[in-house]
């Protein structure tokens, strides 16, 4: 499966279930960069708290540590979608990310590539 993503990503976890309200068959999936300073993460919109259906990206910088801080990214309806901006996002923050100095700085890009616009 890492093969379908970008050369300094990994698949951290990704797996599928069935809720027990529906009969929908749910997906998720979350990316880590080589560095482990930012994980990206797909996955129902519900788990977030949205009252949204669909599939939700989000950002996470410096995952598990005190001073980690979450972002919601972009929000859609069907996770291939989901999934297929979260790899966007992947090509635009390694083409942009220079080391933990430019973490901000590539996360702001990618993240203002791939955001909805209103």
């Amino acid at each position: 499966m890492d093969a379908d993503v970008p050369s300094a990503w990994n698949t951290a976890e990704s797996r599928t279930y069935t809720p027990a309200h529906t009969d929908r068959e749910m997906q998720y999936r979350t990316y880590r960069h080589e560095s482990g300073d930012l994980r990206l993460k797909v996955a129902p919109a519900s788990l977030d708290g949205e009252d949204h259906p669909g599939y939700a990206l989000t950002a996470t910088t410096y995952p598990g540590l005190e001073l980690s801080e979450t972002v919601q990214v972009r929000t859609v309806l069907t996770f291939e979608r989901c999934d297929r901006i979260a790899r966007q996002f992947m090509d635009l923050f390694s083409a942009s990310y220079d080391g933990p100095g430019s973490l901000e700085d590539a996360l702001d890009y990618a993240h203002q590539r791939t955001r909805e616009f209103r």
